[in-house]
């Protein structure tokens, strides 16, 4: 079956303090779009919101503008920049590093259908 939708017209958004995803839902593919602004950082922005220690979603795609921290629970850290391909497993802690939104491509499904949810909602 051949789908084609446009980020310009996602299906949903999802916003959280500081950020929002849009995401679209397609046959074998949800895919988000996720904006960060300046200042964000998950365990402000998300983690009240789905109520886990840090991250549990993992993340595989592009950054296209911005800067992301990423530090994962076993210590290690990278920083994600423009045109960077990424893949990030759960267990993570993020947030913005400079003055400049960060968006990102996210892949992995999901972010599209999971992230920034509350535990049990749909």
């Amino acid at each position: 079956m051949l789908e084609v939708k446009t980020i310009d017209k996602p299906d949903e958004r999802r916003d959280f303090p500081r950020g929002h995803i849009e995401a679209l839902h397609l046959t074998g593919l949800d895919f988000a779009v996720a904006t960060f602004e300046p200042g964000w950082r998950w365990r402000e922005s998300v983690r009240p919101i789905v109520g886990t220690d840090t991250c549990e979603v993992p993340h595989r795609g592009i950054m296209t503008q911005g800067r992301i921290r990423v530090r994962m629970d076993d210590g290690a850290e990278s920083e994600i920049g423009p045109g960077d391909v990424y893949v990030v497993p759960a267990g993570h802690e993020a947030w913005v590093v400079g003055d400049e939104p960060a968006v990102l491509y996210d892949v992995a499904g999901e972010m599209a259908t999971d992230y920034a949810k509350a535990k049990g909602s749909s």
